[in-house]
């Protein structure tokens, strides 16, 4: 069985994505993320582009890790001097090859950067490091010249050659082609680096993989410059999965370390990204939840499971949802209607759907109480008396709350990057590590500077159980709390119900 090696860049063409810049901390935590994943490769940064970035990437280098570690540099001897000085186990050069890059970036002939390139990789040789070289805009190169390029520096005794489509504008077919010509043409090792310019990126490293390369580069989520890179988790399942093609990838790490470079990079992932998306094994339609109720394979892939990749399976309320999958949902939590009460809870969540409500749990069982006319006859876990915010430009946002948890008064007080922040932590240091915050969602649902806010969140306990709720008010940080108040009381409610 054919075995693909992973080249993870989100720490050097992820971070060139604009608006994100990483401190060389959050930067050792992605590395160490990465390596746990189980990447080949992680290309640590660009040394010479800056004092911190070559102290970052020398500090990666220090890590011992599993993964070998790669730094970039041009074919210019102070690039690859401060990328060996960087302690790395491979350099990474490229220079234009493309007549387009080579008439407005670089001042040589075609033969002279042919030469140059096979000075430099002799040049890394001669120190005892690996090199990958890469022939920049090679998919708007003639493939006459990339293989001469690429056989020169074969002949230098080059580790692996790097095929990038860097402005994004291969197509499957096309670059099939080009990396089946290259493969036929070399014997070294063949990688491929691809932009997502016009959303084939992860299409072109698939096919690139089916026409012989070796090894892929992909970024966590796909970020990158302009539209991004290639998706590491969409790659890898798309080899694992579907063609039984092995990498060194621990799938089950997927979700978490996508979750990571989400929270340290701030680009946040759409909720329909596949395979770590929120949405990618969400079912709201009532045909479809009632098959995946049954038996998962009816309306998800099959071949990958949200267990194969870390994620978890949601059966989402709403007003396309059916009759079975509510009673289900409402079972689960200890709530046991017969078909007239089904009924009436069935309708109400319909027409809040119509009115183009999000329903959330606490909105389900909210109804289900009112229908079956247990609304108050359970007293809440957590009550919230008083609630002390302090902000301001010279003051870390903290918030103190005066609660009653399960019978006993308890003071807590968290500090965050922002008001609502502090008072998110600040509750749920009230019940301690067991529960966390896995979404938050605000919207102004009025207009004006005293808009009224609504709040949506998602909390999960330490057993993978989770609640949606929601919460509204003109202070954006009262409407935090309570949503996330209204969730985890219900979901102990849920707990206290099954046991």
């Amino acid at each position: 069985m054919k075995t693909v090696r992973v080249f993870d860049t989100t720490l050097r063409d992820g971070e060139q994505m604009p608006g994100v810049s990483l401190p060389q901390e959050y930067k050792i935590r992605i590395a160490k993320q990465l390596d746990k994943l189980g990447v080949d490769v992680i290309e640590a940064g660009f040394p010479s582009a800056s004092r911190g970035e070559f102290e970052s990437v020398k500090e990666i280098s220090s890590l011992s890790l599993n993964a070998e570690i790669c730094g970039l540099a041009r074919i210019v001897k102070e690039d690859i001097d401060a990328a060996l000085k960087a302690d790395v186990d491979m350099v990474h050069i490229f220079v234009p090859t493309s007549k387009v890059q080579i008439e407005h970036t670089v001042k040589m002939s075609r033969e002279e950067i042919i030469e140059k390139s096979v000075e430099c990789v002799e040049y890394i040789k001669s120190h005892g490091v690996k090199c990958m070289f890469s022939a920049m805009d090679a998919t708007r190169t003639e493939v006459g010249y990339l293989k001469q390029i690429f056989k020169a520096v074969e002949e230098a005794k080059v580790d692996i050659v790097n095929v990038p489509d860097t402005v994004g504008v291969a197509t499957p077919f096309k670059f099939h082609e080009v990396v089946k010509q290259l493969r036929e043409h070399l014997k070294v090792p063949i990688d491929v680096h691809c932009h997502n310019d016009f959303g084939l990126a992860v299409a072109n490293t698939y096919a690139a993989v089916m026409a012989g390369a070796n090894e892929v580069q992909v970024t966590v989520n796909g970020i990158g410059e302009r539209a991004g890179n290639a998706d590491l988790a969409q790659v890898v399942m798309i080899l694992h999965a579907i063609e039984g093609i092995r990498t060194n990838i621990k799938t089950e790490h997927l979700f978490e370390t996508s979750k990571l470079v989400e929270r340290l990079t701030g680009v946040k992932i759409p909720p329909n990204h596949p395979i770590v998306g929120e949405n990618a094994f969400s079912h709201e339609s009532g045909i479809h939840a009632h098959g995946v109720l049954k038996e998962y394979s009816t309306f998800e892939p099959g071949v990958v499971t949200p267990e194969m990749v870390g994620h978890r399976r949601r059966i989402v309320i709403g007003k396309h949802a059916g009759r079975y999958q509510i009673r289900k949902i409402l079972e689960e939590a200890g709530y046991y209607l017969d078909e007239d009460q089904l009924n009436q809870v069935f309708e109400k969540v319909k027409e809040m759907g119509d009115r183009g409500k999000r329903v959330t749990d606490l909105d389900l069982f909210a109804i289900a109480e009112v229908v079956i006319g247990e609304l108050k006859r359970e007293e809440k876990a957590i009550l919230v008396d008083e609630v002390t915010v302090l902000t301001g430009n010279k003051i870390t946002p903290t918030a103190v709350l005066n609660a009653e948890v399960f019978g006993r008064r308890k003071v807590t007080s968290a500090i965050g990057v922002g008001p609502v922040d502090a008072s998110l932590k600040a509750v749920t240091s009230l019940v301690g590590e067991s529960i966390r915050i896995t979404e938050f969602r605000m919207d102004a649902i009025t207009g004006g500077s005293d808009a009224l806010a609504e709040v949506y969140v998602t909390v999960e306990d330490d057993e993978g159980h989770t609640f949606t709720s929601r919460g509204a008010a003109q202070d954006i940080v009262m409407a935090s709390i309570d949503a996330v108040i209204n969730a985890v009381n219900y979901l102990l409610r849920m707990k206290k119900r099954k046991s």
